[in-house]
């Protein structure tokens, strides 16, 4: 069944309880921009996304605050300039009072002025550069995830721990992918045999499995989302490479081992959560996803999740007064709520301070695949670009 009904190209409500007509009063409720890639190789990123955000309004009994949530969705379709144009209307013409969401860092670099200079909470709840995190960090932008070197050090301490001497590191070429090769590398202190970037629209990674299988390394750290990382993992078994061990971030999770199955099977990824997180509010969250979507919830709609509890909180405590810009970063800054996560807080540049953990593709009893949590590697972890956030506390 399909769960929207269209406004016009790229743009749709988002069917969920208490739908409010457009034409209703500002105050009558909540408005929201939700911004996802929703098509092209990428788009089951952005389903997990979308999935998550519906999941937690479910939840809330189709509320923000109390007050009745209109969601309107919006496919960046993976084009700076289509999330610019679209997200342009959602705040001139529909008036939104949030824009959640976005899955890659170019599509938040592409809207973030526009939405923060409007004095519009931007909440992500995937993108997470570096180039807001410091010195471009601003009192309306806020994020549910991770900075995003953060990950690739985990994996880069994984690294360390594990003894690794040479490792062989492959990305995007586009700034999460720099971050990620910087996140690794600031961990791990062994010798990085070649560092390749390739295009963020790549599906064919023969030229680099060669590399890999001529230099030998002791491990493998790649950072490819989406369809990038469904070629690759396949690419990779079926060269057989398998017996060098394949560090991972946002490369084997929810969103693709869908397609990868066998292929990502002992696979490693570093993550926040995991479906096997043993809290109750995890457990209720999965089982209900899964009940209403059929597949097995990942990071990406986890944190979709927790971005509709942190703006839950904020509505709530100022009431329902959405002009109170103050109030509301005030109340995010505090993120009085549960996490799926559980260990969470707001750190000073407005991104999470949070536990980071090492996990592991496993098949379930279902005979889905998932990740499964392996242990803690980082606990309380700060990103390393807050200290250079010159925001005024509230």
């Amino acid at each position: 069944m399909d769960r929207r009904s269209f406004l016009g190209a790229g743009a749709s409500l988002l069917a969920m309880p208490a739908i409010i007509p457009a034409a209703r009063a500002q105050s009558a409720g909540v408005k929201v921009a939700f911004v996802a890639t929703l098509s092209g190789p990428a788009a089951a990123l952005g389903v997990q996304l979308r999935d998550g955000w519906a999941a937690g309004i479910k939840h809330l009994g189709g509320k923000l605050g109390g007050l009745p949530v209109e969601t309107l969705v919006i496919d960046d379709e993976l084009k700076p300039e289509t999330a610019l144009t679209r997200v342009r209307a959602a705040l001139d013409r529909d008036k939104v009072d949030f824009v959640v969401g976005v899955v890659f860092s170019n599509m938040l670099q592409a809207i973030f002025r526009p939405v923060t200079e409007n004095e519009t909470f931007l909440v992500t709840a995937n993108a997470g550069p570096s180039t807001f995190a410091g010195r471009g960090c601003s009192p309306f932008f806020f994020t549910t995830a991770y900075q995003n070197d953060q990950p690739h050090a985990t994996m880069g301490q994984v690294a360390q721990d594990f003894g690794y001497k040479r490792v062989f590191v492959l990305v995007p070429n586009y700034q999460a992918g720099k971050d990620a090769a910087a996140g690794f590398r600031s961990r791990f202190k062994g010798e990085v045999v070649d560092e390749v970037y390739v295009p963020l629209n790549q599906l064919d990674f023969a030229n680099e499995v060669a590399k890999i299988a001529a230099l030998k390394p002791d491990a493998v750290f790649t950072f490819m989302p989406g369809g990038l990382g469904v070629a690759l993992v396949r690419q990779y078994r079926q060269a057989g490479l398998a017996d060098i061990p394949f560090l991972s971030t946002f490369t084997v999770d929810e969103a693709t081992l869908p397609a990868q199955r066998e292929a990502a099977l002992g696979f490693y990824t570093a993550a926040t959560w995991a479906p096997d997180f043993a809290n109750p509010q995890s457990q209720r969250f999965v089982q209900d996803f899964m009940a209403d979507y059929n597949y097995v919830p990942g990071n990406y709609a986890a944190q979709a999740y927790d971005a509709t509890s942190l703006l839950d909180s904020a509505v709530k405590a100022v009431g329902g007064k959405l002009a109170d810009k103050a109030g509301l970063r005030a109340a995010m800054e505090k993120a009085d709520f549960t996490s799926l996560r559980g260990n969470f807080r707001i750190g000073r540049n407005h991104y999470p301070v949070q536990d980071f953990y090492l996990c592991k593709v496993v098949q379930r009893p279902d005979g889905k695949f998932a990740t499964s949590t392996v242990r803690k590697v980082l606990s309380d972890d700060v990103d390393p670009y807050a200290g250079e956030c010159r925001m005024r506390a509230t």
